[in-house]
């Protein structure tokens, strides 16, 4: 099966001797059913430039191209990938740029700007496990707001999926949950299941969507990452207890919070107004 007159992944694979890396987080996604299924969930891509992290083989990257991106800029750190991309790219003339380095070193802000136009820039991804949940906290945490993407849909573990989209009181509910919820409104599009994976994963997963609220509550950024951290550090203890180094009941009687509920408790609100009283 092609969706653009490209040979079939798994012919792109053997010819170039791709076999998934477990040291770089690889699971490649090869139903282009599901790739086409994720381009889909981004939005309208034919107004916008899409980022990429970890195209792997390209199947995702093609579904892109074909659902109407002018422009992909796919940042790729496994080398062997990159004669495979080169044909995608040589297939798209002038839609397809391909930077071959570590996303973890990347500028997203800078490139960017140099690759979408008034900040149209969506970042579309089945992010490698094993830096999946890095990027999304670097992403969210960016000092300026509105942020450098319109949108993100990313490929996560179900189970990083629903911390990420977590409401308070629920058992999912951490820090990622609450920097997720501050500046975004963030859902789970679909999940995939493992044997749609080459290797097949042991675990579900699932396509997030989050797009940036143009106007989160105020607050330090930093600060607002170090209360969650020692908040959700011990969170089945009290709050005067596990936000003590901050200023444990001192603080919470700033804040307006009672010392002795729980972290998992509190609304996005009330850890910004915490935040903002330390």
């Amino acid at each position: 099966m092609s969706i653009d007159g490209l040979p079939p992944l798994r012919d792109v694979i053997e010819r170039h001797g791709l076999q998934a890396r477990k040291a770089l987080g690889q699971n490649f996604l090869l139903d282009l059913n599901l790739t086409g299924k994720i381009a889909r969930s981004a939005g309208d891509l034919t107004n916008t430039a899409v980022i990429e992290v970890g195209p792997g083989p390209g199947g995702l990257t093609r579904a892109l191209l074909a659902n109407g991106a002018p422009r992909v800029v796919a940042i790729e750190r496994d080398e062997r990938c990159l004669a495979a991309l080169a044909e995608i790219s040589a297939h798209y003339p002038g839609r397809l740029h391909v930077i071959s380095g570590d996303a973890l070193k990347t500028d997203f802000a800078a490139l960017a700007s140099s690759a979408g136009d008034n900040g149209q820039v969506r970042i579309v991804a089945n992010l490698p496990y094993n830096i999946g949940t890095e990027l999304l906290v670097r992403w969210l945490t960016v000092p300026a707001w509105p942020p450098f993407y319109a949108s993100m849909t990313l490929m996560f573990q179900r189970e990083v999926a629903q911390r990420i989209v977590a409401a308070p009181g629920s058992d999912a509910y951490g820090r990622l949950g609450v920097l997720a919820g501050w500046r975004t409104q963030a859902r789970i599009a679909f999940d995939v299941p493992p044997q749609a994976f080459t290797p097949p994963p042991k675990v579900t997963s699932s396509v997030v969507h989050l797009e940036p609220r143009p106007t989160p509550l105020p607050t330090d950024v930093k600060k607002l990452g170090h209360v969650t951290e020692a908040a959700f550090g011990q969170r089945r203890k009290m709050l005067r207890q596990s936000v003590k180094s901050l200023g444990g009941e001192a603080l919470l009687e700033r804040a307006g919070i009672d010392p002795t509920r729980r972290a998992e408790t509190l609304s996005v609100e009330e850890f910004v107004r915490l935040t903002n009283a330390v």
